[in-house]
């Protein structure tokens, strides 16, 4: 069995019952279906076989899932892009994942061409019409072709790039039985029925965006709205027009939709519950939906945990809000002190997962020290209350959220290394009511070197996303040190306003 199960079972019990809503329109069960199966073909037509790679490169949009089934069926592996990333960061990811094929929308055509000049194998297939030396994704599938649909819920499915503290991409594996464990997680945590709706807007490139909500929603039979990208506006109109149950944002998104003009007077009533997670919630986002009697359930985890692992159900999310809740059903938690032990009860420990939802691994980094007899070290830290509710109150990592988003401060400081200009750098996250974290770059200038906040800007253009670029950079005399060297960055935050 595999996981494209999920998108069979459904077609045969409900056949005309809407499983995906797009670009106004309805996609049925069955036309999800003959999605998946024109997609396994086209995929096996071009070559794709076991263990392989296809990468897709553009935004929400139905076809995400039906490669994702149809990877499943032929035992091959999604890997989705982020659309926000420089060129050059697909250019690594697409050659560290080796992807032999790269679909990809028409806003990224022009981009997709010139990183075929570094990979020249890949093989690169349009969406939308057909570029010269591109493969057509639409139009009917190659008649006649059987694919033997070695697919099985054991094979990895799905690789998903999170950046590392070192700069470089690590590509978290999960396999079709992780995400089938996660989805029973995430069912469990937020009650899906059939009866349910879920607007999906966060970016399915994400685990976020796609295994919170979406497949599990799928799973259940529910219908899943999708928007190509988050515009405030947009979901406060289709919570108005299309009634869902549900809906996932993070915080920066959550901000966008409360203070929109049109929050006050739209109707959400439709909503049972709303979710949110990727770090600590500040209850001044939280409020808001309270007040217009929306419980907001909160969910805990990362790419490498699939990602639910702890979560705050609807029934607690007033009583313990900001509260990252409790472990879910199929997941150990521990909380774990710097001498490897487990906390003292009330105590700040690291967050240690041990879960079937887990990623297999990093792709081509299997004894990566993230993982100990097990357990995934997530470098979160926690404590524990007398019920049992967990609250995240930092990370021991120098990983920063900005709008939703990872941000790793390696990749920045190698850039800002690389300039003559620069003596010393360092990067660190500030508190931003808009964006939870603000990116500050703290720059020492070489001796003589006129270097102005426009120019360090302009380092970061081309190389790295622009929401990973400084919101601002802080020129110091000095960077704050120990005694044997190391910079302190939590002076650093302070100097900078942090």
């Amino acid at each position: 069995m595999n996981l494209s199960r999920i998108v069979a079972h459904w077609a045969q019990f409900r056949p005309k019952g809407v499983a995906v809503h797009f670009a106004g329109e309805d996609i049925t069960w069955a036309a999800l279906w003959r999605r998946v199966d024109a997609a396994t073909l086209r995929l096996a037509s071009l070559g794709l076989n076991r263990g392989d790679r296809v990468a897709y490169l553009g935004y929400n949009h139905p076809e995400i899932l039906a490669l994702l089934f149809a990877c499943a069926r032929l035992g091959a592996l999604l890997v989705p892009l982020n659309f926000r990333l420089a060129r050059a960061e697909h250019e690594d990811i697409l050659a560290h994942a080796g992807a032999s094929m790269l679909v990809v929308e028409p806003d990224f055509y022009e981009s997709a061409g010139a990183i075929r000049t570094k990979l020249p194998l890949m093989q690169l297939i349009a969406l939308r019409g057909t570029p010269p030396g591109w493969f057509a994704w639409e139009g009917p599938p190659p008649g006649g072709f059987d694919p033997k649909l070695p697919g099985t819920d054991a094979d990895p499915v799905l690789i998903v790039y999170t950046s590392g503290t070192t700069g470089k991409p690590k590509g978290a594996v999960h396999t079709q039985s992780a995400l089938l464990w996660n989805i029973v997680n995430a069912t469990l945590y937020q009650d899906f029925t059939s009866r349910d709706h879920v607007l999906t807007v966060l970016p399915m490139f994400h685990v976020g965006g796609l295994c919170i909500q979406t497949l599990p929603a799928l799973h259940a039979g529910a219908t899943v709205t999708i928007h190509p990208r988050f515009d405030p506006g947009l979901w406060l109109r289709d919570v108005a027009m299309r009634r869902p149950t549900h809906s996932l944002l993070v915080p920066a998104t959550m901000k966008a939709v409360t203070t929109h003009p049109d929050w006050a007077r739209t109707d959400l009533s439709s909503l049972r519950e709303m979710n949110t997670g990727s770090s600590t919630i500040p209850e001044s986002l939280i409020a808001p939906f309270h007040a217009r009697g929306i419980p907001v359930g909160q969910v805990y985890g990362s790419t490498e945990t699939g990602p639910v692992s702890m979560y705050l159900r609807a029934e607690d999310a007033k009583r313990k809000a900001g509260s990252a809740g409790k472990a879910a059903m199929h997941a150990e938690i521990r909380l774990v002190g710097a001498d490897g032990r487990d906390a003292a009860p009330g105590a700040v420990g690291e967050i240690w997962v041990r879960a079937p939802n887990l990623m297999s691994g990093y792709w081509k980094d299997p004894d990566n020290p993230a993982f100990r007899d097990g357990w995934f070290r997530s470098g979160d830290l926690a404590r524990v209350d007398d019920e049992g509710y967990y609250w995240v109150v930092g990370r021991s990592k120098d990983m920063i959220i900005s709008g939703g988003e990872n941000v790793y401060p390696a990749e920045l400081e190698n850039i800002l290394a690389d300039c003559p200009d620069v003596l010393e750098a360092v990067v660190v996250g500030v508190p931003d009511p808009k964006w939870g974290e603000a990116v500050v770059a703290a720059v020492v200038r070489r001796p003589g070197a006129a270097l102005d906040e426009a120019a360090v800007m302009r380092l970061f253009d081309g190389r790295i996303a622009r929401y990973k670029q400084p919101r601002r950079v802080a020129f110091v005399d000095a960077l704050p040190k120990s005694a044997i060297g190391k910079v302190q960055k939590f002076e650093v935050r302070r100097l900078v306003g942090g």
